[in-house]
């Protein structure tokens, strides 16, 4: 927001330089973003009268003006078009200095001599406006330096304000914050109702209570919207970075700016029936005031008529019934919008305004008003307005309730660490707007102010008391904290110890968004619950995540689109998805690789990783699990390849995937080398076993080896689980050490190998028993799963 220094000023003066307010203002936790003069240097321009205007004798387009400075009339020659006799204009003299170091001489045109300038806008840098001279008010002193007119001296201070205090998006919320700094009262201006003079109505109806709460309209008639805004208020307007258009608008920006109320104002002539707040139905559209035509939808709040809508709600009017120059009768509107029913809706149709930015961080539910009084006031002294009767729509249910706060001087001396005197306490909260409902000794219950809905806590106003004191002021004290051992659980498996393994297999790893977009998630997960954002930055960012997968992929395609081709990338953070108990939220690792297995050199021909690659990363990744056992069994997934797709499982319980990319989706995403990704539930995989003491064996060990052949569709770690399950409590190896598949065997079958170890902790096992075991392990092997011994 812009303010200029002179217009707060007016409302508190403390007696500190600009730069001395504009800390005061930054240290309060507004910080001010700059500033700059509301106008460039220059001298020797003042207010000036056309006396008279004739054609030049030697130009078509020239004219010789005699123009009086008061205690003289000299001869100007001057191509404006709209220079006349008795325009008051700022005329730059002989020796004047302008913006852009242009010094102001006598001159001889087309053999008449010309002594001085009448300026523009834009050649005394007050805008960018060229196509004729400057034009003041008759009332413009002649003789006087057109910067103590125009008031110049002064800077346009920009304050920068986090979106809890939209209560300083204007200059009363400013003036306030000074005025409590300085221990200086606020004057502000006369808000009074202002008198009806005719009895005209229009019917207002809110169907949209949630969305609107409060709408408060006003009828005025016989409105010159032609007449000219008073040059203070231009000025202004000028300097908080705001054109000026016409009456109606300028008066309204005004409101805005001084109050932070955002209003509107329609053409009455143009309305239909009576006014209606409601959501947009589907397939309406709206020519908004700067020709865009939009399509709505039933989550855009609208203004409509009998006829249709008018405006969106808070953010920009509709052209069709906006005022004009020959506007004579308008309707004004003040309304209170719900901040949560305009987040993000500007922003979705690539609006952003003056309106919008105030209502999405909230206005003063109280404020209408008095807003639309203040409008009314100077519609009537500028534009000669008739003022109506103020028409007044309400569901107090939806209306912000004003939050009530106990506050205890002994939590103000434990959490800022010095005490403040009850009294100055007392001040500040006063100052700030709050009302007293309670006080006794070192105790005040306080109701915040209905343009502070950032109020709700005891901490709110102690941090209230912390910016006014002063940051600086607060003691610097250093932390006591008794600091005790803590242990750690046996079975802990921290987070630390996988990111590091990840590293050592060349992952690097990688922070994204917890949003993503929508239909590239929906299109991985289809079947996935995700939660919307009410207010997202952008359209392409609109869902939390279901999977880190999202966000990884757009982190391979950045990297693929500048050919790295070689990409291993890995990130640990929470997903969520809306489940039937409400909203889960899991921490989880993710990886992504693709591309070759290693770099090309002299004993490397560049080959690419493939689905093992993975698998084996993921391996050794679940070996800092001390103690626990993963199986890797044929699974499935929307998102990955259904051949290459497998389940992590723990007991049973599943902890993640990992695979190929879908075919479907490596396309949409313009992959042309495999990717391959894995996932896994930190909550499920991270606890490890438990340590237990097991004595070392004294006995000798027997060892066998067995081969057998299975049908290709058998999986190796079924046999393992069988022969696992066959050879009793005193095997203590299972080692497979060979996958066979060619001359010999069938095409449609396979042969593992695999050497078993037994030994018992007290005596030697015998030969006998090691073959009843092996007799076992062969006859289950051969019904259960139809193998064979390997001759």
């Amino acid at each position: 927001m812009k303010v200029s220094e002179q217009w707060l000023r007016s409302w508190v003066n403390p007696s500190v330089s600009a730069q001395e307010l504009m800390d005061q203002i930054t240290m309060a936790g507004l910080e001010v973003e700059g500033f700059a003069p509301v106008a460039e240097a220059f001298s020797g321009v003042i207010v000036a009268e056309i006396i008279s205007c004739e054609q030049h004798p030697n130009a078509d387009k020239l004219q010789v003006c005699s123009v009086s400075t008061g205690s003289q009339n000299v001869q100007v020659v001057c191509g404006a078009p709209n220079a006349r006799a008795g325009l008051k204009v700022g005329f730059a003299q002989v020796g004047a200095l302008l913006p852009g170091n242009l010094s102001i001489g006598q001159a001889r045109l087309r053999d008449v001599d010309s002594f001085g300038m009448l300026c523009s806008e834009q050649e005394l840098g007050l805008s960018t406006a060229h196509d004729g001279i400057l034009e003041l008010p008759a009332d413009a002193p002649v003789g006087q330096d057109i910067r103590t007119y125009y008031e110049l001296d002064d800077i346009a201070i920009e304050v920068d304000l986090t979106p809890n205090r939209a209560d300083c998006l204007s200059l009363r919320g400013l003036a306030r914050e000074v005025g409590v700094l300085n221990d200086l009262p606020v004057q502000v201006p006369d808000l009074a109702a202002v008198p009806v003079q005719h009895q005209d109505l229009f019917e207002v109806a809110i169907e949209d209570g949630k969305g609107c709460p409060r709408y408060v309209g006003r009828v005025l008639h016989q409105v010159d919207n032609t007449a000219a805004v008073p040059i203070w208020m231009a000025e202004r307007l000028r300097r908080s970075g705001i054109r000026s258009i016409d009456a109606v608008v300028d008066v309204t920006n005004y409101v805005m700016l001084e109050l932070g109320q955002p209003m509107h104002g329609f053409d009455l002539a143009q309305l239909n029936d009576k006014i209606v707040v409601r959501k947009a139905r589907v397939d309406e559209q709206l020519v908004l005031l700067d020709g865009q035509e939009i399509s709505l939808d039933p989550s855009i709040l609208v203004i409509a008529d009998g006829a249709g809508p008018l405006a969106m709600a808070g953010i920009m009017g509709g052209v069709h019934s906006g005022v004009s120059a020959s506007t004579t009768s308008v309707f004004l509107e003040s309304a209170f919008f719900a901040p949560i029913e305009l987040a993000g809706k500007a922003r979705a149709k690539g609006l952003h305004t003056d309106s919008s930015h105030r209502f999405e961080r909230g206005v003063d539910s109280g404020l209408q008003e008095a807003a639309i009084e203040r409008a009314s006031a100077l519609l009537a002294s500028i534009c000669g307005a008739l003022v109506g009767p103020l028409i007044i729509r309400e569901q107090a249910e939806h209306v912000p309730k004003l939050a009530v706060i106990d506050l205890y001087s002994s939590v103000v001396v434990s959490s800022l660490g010095m005490a403040i005197a009850d009294e100055r306490i007392k001040q500040i909260l006063l100052g700030l707007g709050f009302t007293l409902l309670a006080e006794s000794v070192g105790h005040w219950q306080v109701q915040a102010p209905s343009w502070r809905f950032d109020m709700a806590i005891q901490a709110d106003l102690i941090e209230e008391l912390a910016r006014i004191v002063g940051y600086n002021s607060l003691p610097v004290t250093a932390p006591r904290v008794a600091l005790k051992p803590q242990g750690a659980a046996e079975q802990a498996t921290p987070v630390a110890a996988l990111v590091d393994r990840m590293v050592s297999l060349g992952y690097q790893e990688a922070i994204t968004f917890s949003f993503v977009e929508p239909g590239a998630q929906d299109l991985m997960f289809p079947n996935i619950n995700s939660l919307k954002l009410a207010n997202p930055i952008s359209a392409d960012l609109s869902a939390m995540r279901v999977s880190l997968w999202p966000g990884l992929l757009k982190a391979v395609q950045h990297n693929l689109n500048r050919q790295q081709e070689q990409v291993r990338l890995f990130e640990t953070g929470l997903r969520f998805r809306v489940e039937d108990q409400g909203l889960e939220q899991v921490n989880l690792i993710a990886g992504v690789i693709t591309g070759s297995r290693s770099a090309k050199g002299w004993y490397e021909n560049g080959e690419n990783v493939d689905f093992y690659d993975l698998k084996g990363d993921v391996e050794q990744l679940l070996d800092q699990v001390k103690g626990v056992e993963f199986d890797i069994v044929n699974g499935t997934c929307s998102a990955l390849h259904p051949g290459q797709c497998a389940r992590i499982e723990r007991n049973g319980k599943l902890v993640g995937h990992l695979g190929a990319l879908h075919p479907n989706l490596a396309k949409s995403y313009g992959f042309k080398q495999n990717v391959y990704l894995f996932e896994l539930r930190l909550d499920r995989t991270l606890p490890s076993a438990l340590p237990a003491f097991r004595p070392l064996s004294k006995q000798p060990a027997s060892t066998r080896d067995l081969a057998v052949v299975i049908d290709e569709e058998v999986s190796v770690s079924s046999v393992l689980d069988t022969v696992r399950e066959m050879a009793g409590d005193d095997l203590v190896s299972l080692n497979l050490f060979d996958i066979y598949r060619g001359k010999g065997i069938d095409s449609k079958r396979k042969s593992i190998a695999m050497g078993l170890t037994w030994q018992h902790p007290s005596r030697t096992l015998t030969d006998d028993e090691i073959n009843r075991f092996m007799d076992l392990i062969i006859n289950t092997l051969q019904t259960r799963l139809d193998a064979a011994l390997r001759g």
